[in-house]
């Protein structure tokens, strides 16, 4: 009885469904009559039935009608409604009119696209064009400034370096706090695949003038369709498409050149001798320095001076080692693209080649990159289409911020050291007080060279008006080449006297495939339902390859085949996959009432076998206040809409620790005498799972004025648990540790968006202000204190990364001693706060965040017929840096470093007020590791500043063309900040992670650039 109800059930929907094929059959597309961009959602009826249907993401529709007099009506609210009848017309392309351009901005959602009036979550937009131009290497620094709740941190300064993307906070302790990218539906490698302790970024592989728009799905109901790797965000990248009608061609080309944000003063040679002599004599007088050691001091000046003593006595020589540091830094970038097609095809191709050099010398930067994307309509019902884009970036990298070869350490050498030494007309080498980064300039190379293929394959199928598939194959190939030489003359940095080579290949292979179903149905006028249901599978292997080799005849043989002796070699790799299953539905009710459900199961080879798979789900809800009766009175009342979401993500991104951490593994490397051998070398979890976040958001989207003003404020708790940490097992186990879910941390905060159209007609004006604060805390470690950088903890009860330290309480005005807190808890529970001269004495204690509690950004943009004018300001507030090389560089006369100029301003005699104690040579007076060099690290940056004319459309015609604009651009023109070290917005590399944060170690300062463009349109 059951199979016969269901057999008459299928039939009758057949029937149905036969009966609409019947009618006539009409496609087309619904776009913005402002701009000609596609709408999604927008409602399709058959005037005076039931049947209906909408817009998909790229604004296409299909409909059946019964007769050629049907007439259709397309409307969404917001939008001026059209009713065109059908008659002989197959094919019905409609451009609507919008009251506001918010309510019909189309955002990409992950696996579909949204109007974000309908939006219950929150996605921040940011369109391609506002970053085009922008004379960055990656496109997340193009993005500094311009979403709320989005913390984006260059390490330094150098070209083609790491960058860190924080949104709503630090999710995790241990496994990764970058979030998941995903560009035209394919999960990018995005982490470091280098050797060096000095990351770098493959996401500098992508030409960022090729992408249409950049969505940050932050919230569990934006970003809980990607599951088991959403905890920390998801940054959806969309590459640009063609349109029909004639081929457009786009020639862009810019220069410039670019130099540091900030310089800091150094002693020049007297003065440096007047320091470190009395610097000597001070610790001769107390007695840690022999009496006579003032000739030793005279005879080290003379060494340093290239044996003159003239050089130092007189002041000959007085070396600005930073100005050897930086380079003169010019770039050019030329881009190519043309698009255009029919009804039937549509293609995008680019190109780019950019080639920049960096502030510091030997750091270079160049990509040449093409793409083609392309989509076809082989009939009614199937599109085909690619996205491909191959890229080659070659990068000259440097040694990490901790090495002596990297340019910034050439500033510790003293100034009466010349660049030459006049004894040999050579870079001076074996006598300077530490190894000469200025040799590697021209005796090495280090050289990064990675070939990347991006792209996927699509096939959509549209079986009814309201329900198609779509299937994409894609993949990411990602070779990573680093070749390093080192020759004989950089032997005192490289132990290597007859030079030193290296090699290096990584090689990762990503491919993903989606299968889903896409459906959206309107009933009636009232109810409109879309969604998707699909499944996902995606597999990565890497493997990873280096040779090492020493004894070169000479500099002209630099590959590691030249080598007369192989001294070290390696070869590794691993692998890891995910299957998944996925689905959303939204449901909108009288154009005012929303609902969405959203989940996604994922399975994950990282993981053990009793928790393989995971379930992630999220809901949420909105209602549109404005399209009530009773807000029809307040007519200056656009848009005002409540919505809230819960939901749960994951984070599966532990590959950085280890891809088989739930595993029992063996090692192979327990050979013994020549005979091959293994032995345990992990112990298993089978019950290991990834972290959890659970996350709750409210927020207010509004508008006023018809849109003129409009805007959004967000609070959140993000609540992660099962935080992946290394316990202790018992020492019977044969092994000290075992990765386990262990731990929690929250995250709080609020987001605010204020988006404004000041002035309209001959003479505009837009402001868009984004401000957000986050407070992140440790719940729980099982009582561990894991450690970082410098000072850092991970503690319960505080931020992650807090600087823990002695404090430092200034100078004794009687005798010059550097002082500290003592910070011991007296008996009564107090803080004691007197002090003392002895660092061992003095209790570490918190002192400081380096974890912003405020950021944001505002960006002004005017024009005026042809003319128009960009102003970006950034801002961070709240977090503290520490200087870890502040003990060399700023410590008084403590070793033979050269010292910041404010080192001059030290303690000389009884009643001296200062915070600069007296000079002691070897005395260790203040430079132990303390809040002397902790500092607020508040910041206000001119981001970016462009200036841009476009000419008449009447004059470029006569030259057969359609548009020319020529342009100007800086970028961090200025900085406001009261630190003192190169840069505020710093993390120094080698120490970078997600505990280390906030340290300065001769970290190179932010570019600032200038570059004058054109763009021709024909």
């Amino acid at each position: 009885m059951k199979k016969s109800g269901l057999l008459t059930l299928l039939a009758l929907l057949l029937t149905w469904t036969v009966s609409i094929a019947q009618g006539i059959r009409v496609t087309g597309t619904v776009t913005s009559a402002e701009d000609g961009s596609s709408l999604p959602g927008v409602s399709i009826q058959v005037r005076g039935t039931t049947q209906g249907t909408q817009t998909d993401a790229t604004g296409s529709y299909s409909i059946s009608v019964p007769s050629s007099n049907s007439v259709l009506v397309f409307s969404f609210v917001g939008l001026g409604s059209r009713e065109i009848t059908v008659g002989n017309q197959t094919t019905i392309n409609v451009q609507l009119t919008a009251d506001t351009r918010a309510l019909n901005e189309v955002v990409v959602t992950g696996f579909g696209a949204q109007a974000r009036r309908n939006l219950t979550g929150n996605i921040a937009k940011i369109e391609g064009s506002s970053i085009q131009g922008v004379p960055v290497t990656t496109f997340e620094q193009a993005l500094q400034g311009r979403a709320a709740g989005v913390q984006i941190t260059s390490l330094n300064g150098k070209l083609g370096q790491g960058i860190q993307m924080r949104i709503r906070g630090s999710s995790s302790v241990t496994a990764s706090n970058e979030p998941l990218y995903v560009i035209d539906g394919v999960p990018m490698t995005s982490n470091n695949q280098g050797t060096s302790t000095s990351p770098q970024n493959p996401l500098a592989d992508i030409n960022f003038n090729d992408i249409e728009s950049i969505e940050i799905l932050k919230d569990a109901s934006a970003a809980a369709i990607y599951g088991a790797r959403a905890s920390n965000g998801v940054v959806l990248l969309t590459t640009k498409k063609g349109r029909s009608g004639k081929t457009r061609f786009n020639v862009g080309y810019q220069m410039g050149s670019s130099e540091p944000t900030r310089r800091r003063e150094w002693l020049n040679t007297a003065e440096y001798v007047e320091l470190y002599r009395e610097a000597a004599q001070n610790s001769m007088d107390r007695g840690d320095l022999p009496a006579n050691y003032m000739t030793s001091l005279e005879s080290r000046f003379t060494r340093y001076a290239a044996g003159e003593r003239a050089n130092w006595e007189q002041g000959l020589i007085n070396n600005n080692w930073e100005d050897h540091a930086f380079q003169k830094a010019p770039m050019g970038q030329l881009d190519l693209s043309a698009s255009g097609g029919d009804n039937k095809t549509r293609f995008f191709v680019s190109g780019q080649y950019l080639d920049q050099k960096g502030i510091l010398i030997k750091n270079t930067f160049k990509r040449l990159s093409g793409r083609v994307n392309l989509d076809h309509k082989a009939n009614d019902n199937l599109t085909l289409g690619v996205n491909l884009n191959v890229a080659r970036t070659q990068n000259g990298r440097l040694a990490n911020d901790n090495a002596f070869s990297t340019p910034m350490q050439s500033v510790a050498l003293p100034p009466m050291t010349p660049l030459i030494d006049p004894r040999t007309n050579q870079l001076s080498g074996n006598y300077t007080l530490y190894f000469n980064p200025i040799l590697n300039r021209d005796y090495s190379s280090n050289i990064s060279t990675s070939y990347r293929t991006l792209g996927n394959l699509y096939g959509e199928y549209r079986f009814t008006d309201w329900l198609k598939f779509r299937s994409e194959w894609g993949a990411d190939l990602y070779t990573l080449n680093e070749d390093q030489y080192y020759g004989r003359e950089t032997a005192r940095n490289t132990g290597a006297p007859n030079g030193l080579g290296f090699s290096s290949f990584a090689q990762v292979t990503n491919y993903t495939t989606n299968n889903f179903f896409s459906l959206g149905h309107t009933f009636g006028e009232k109810h409109d339902i879309d969604g998707v249901i699909g499944t996902s599978f995606q597999r990565s292997d890497a493997s990873y390859n280096q040779v090492e080799g020493r004894e070169f005849p000479s500099n002209s043989y630099t590959r590691v085949t030249s080598a007369a002796r192989i001294t070290a070699g390696s070869s590794s790799g691993t692998n890891f996959s995910f299957l998944s299953y996925f689905a959303r539905a939204n449901y909108r009710f009288a154009d005012k009432y929303l609902f969405t459900f959203s989940g996604r199961v994922d399975g994950s080879s990282r993981f053990g076998e009793n928790n393989r798979y995971g379930f992630f789900p999220a809901v949420s809800a909105g209602w549109i206040i404005s399209e009530e009766s009773f807000m029809q009175a307040l007519p200056s009342v656009s848009m005002l809409k409540l919505r809230a979401s819960y939901g749960l993500t994951g984070n599966a991104e532990i590959g950085s620790i280890n891809n088989f951490a739930a595993y029992g593994l063996y090692t192979g490397e327990s050979g013994y005498a020549g005979t091959p051998g293994q032995s345990p070398s992990q112990i298993e979890n089978p019950d290991l799972r990834w972290e959890q976040t659970a996350q709750t958001d409210v927020g207010i989207d509004f508008g006023f004025f018809g849109g003129r003003l409009s805007g959004e404020v967000d609070y959140y708790i993000k609540n992660t648990r099962d935080l992946l940490l290394n316990v202790n097992v018992p020492g019977t186990t044969g092994f000290r540790t075992q990765l386990r879910n262990i731990g929690r941390l929250e995250n709080k905060g609020w987001e605010f968006v204020l988006n404004s159209q000041n002035t309209t007609g001959a003479f505009q004006w837009n402001t868009s202000l984004n401000l957000s604060g986050n407070r992140n805390k440790i719940l729980d470690l099982d009582g561990q204190v894991i450690t970082g950088g410098f000072n850092n903890r991970a503690v319960e009860g505080q931020p992650i990364g807090v600087f823990y330290e002695i404090e430092y309480a200034g100078v004794d005005p009687n005798n010059g001693d550097a002082l500290y807190y003592l910070n011991t808890e007296n008996t009564d529970g107090s803080v004691n706060r007197n002090t003392t001269n002895d660092p061992n004495l003095a209790q570490r204690v918190v002192l400081g965040n380096p974890n912003p509690t405020l950021i944001g950004g505002i960006t002004n943009n005017f024009t005026y017929k042809g003319f128009e004018l960009n102003i970006l300001f950034q801002g961070q507030f709240g977090n503290m840096v520490y200087n870890g090389g502040g003990k060399f560089q700023s410590a008084n006369g403590d070793f033979f470093d050269n010292q910041t100029r404010d080192q001059l301003n030290r303690w000389q005699k009884p009643g001296d007020i200062t915070n600069v104690p007296q000079a002691r040579l070897f005395g260790a007076n203040g430079t132990a590791e303390s809040s002397r060099y902790l500092q607020k690290a508040d910041f206000v940056r001119l981001k970016t500043l462009t200036l841009g004319y476009t000419l008449p459309t009447a004059l470029v015609n006569r030259a057969k063309l359609e548009r020319v604009r020529v342009y100007v651009t800086g970028q961090n023109l200025l900085t406001f900040t009261n630190y003192t070290g190169w840069d505020p917005e710093v993390n120094a590399d080698h120490l970078a992670g997600n505990i280390g944060l906030g340290n300065d170690f001769y970290s190179a300062p932010q570019a600032r650039t200038i570059i004058v463009g054109v763009n021709l349109g024909f």
